[in-house]
C-alpha cells in the first residue's frame, strides 16, 4: 500500500502552533468515529476511522495518514488511506481520495477534524461499494510514490 511521502520540510512556527492546538482540541473532543494514534511525529498523523453505524461501512475500520506541509494551514495536508482502503467510488485502491476539500476547495479555516467529518460523510453517503471507473489506470500512473496532490482532479460527482 502506498504511503506516499511528500518531501518533509520542517514545519513553520505557525504550522507547528496550529497543529499543537488542533491536537489538544482533538484529545478533548475527537470527532465521533475517529481515533488519533499517538506518535512523536507532529507532521504525520495516523487516524483510525470507524465506519458509521447503518452505512455500507458499518463495523469496518480503516486508517488515514495525514501529512502536513511546512506551511499548513495555508496549504492542505496530504490525506490518504493506508493498509486496506475502503472500496468506494471516490477512493482509489492505492488510498488516494478524490475529495475537493483536500485540493481545490481547501481553506485554512478547515481542520483535521473537519477533514475527517467530510471523509466519514462521503463514506456514509455511498450507495454501493465500488472503485472509481478509472482506478486501474490511475493507480498505474501513480507508481513511484506520486502524491495525490500532484493529480489534476475533476470533481464532477457530488452524489456519493
Amino acid at each position: 500500500m502506498s504511503t506516499s511521502t511528500p518531501p518533509q520540510k520542517t514545519l513553520s512556527r505557525i504550522a507547528a502552533n496550529r497543529l499543537q492546538k488542533e491536537l489538544s482540541e482533538w484529545q478533548i473532543n475527537p470527532p465521533a468515529g475517529f481515533k488519533h494514534r499517538v506518535t512523536d511525529n507532529l507532521q504525520r498523523w495516523i487516524i483510525e476511522v470507524n465506519g458509521a453505524p447503518g452505512t455500507l461501512y458499518s463495523c469496518e475500520q480503516y486508517q488515514l495518514q495525514v501529512d502536513f506541509p511546512e506551511n499548513y494551514p495555508m496549504e492542505a495536508p496530504q490525506v490518504i488511506f493506508i493498509q486496506q482502503p475502503p472500496c468506494h467510488p471516490h477512493i482509489y485502491s492505492n488510498g488516494h481520495i478524490c475529495l475537493d476539500i483536500l485540493y481545490d476547495s481547501w481553506s485554512p479555516a478547515m481542520t483535521v477534524s473537519s477533514i475527517c467529518i467530510s471523509i466519514l460523510s462521503m463514506l456514509s453517503s455511498a450507495t454501493q461499494k465500488a472503485r472509481p471507473p478509472d482506478n486501474d489506470r490511475y493507480v498505474r500512473n501513480c507508481r513511484n510514490g506520486r502524491s495525490p496532490k500532484e493529480t489534476r482532479w475533476w470533481f464532477h460527482d457530488d452524489k456519493v
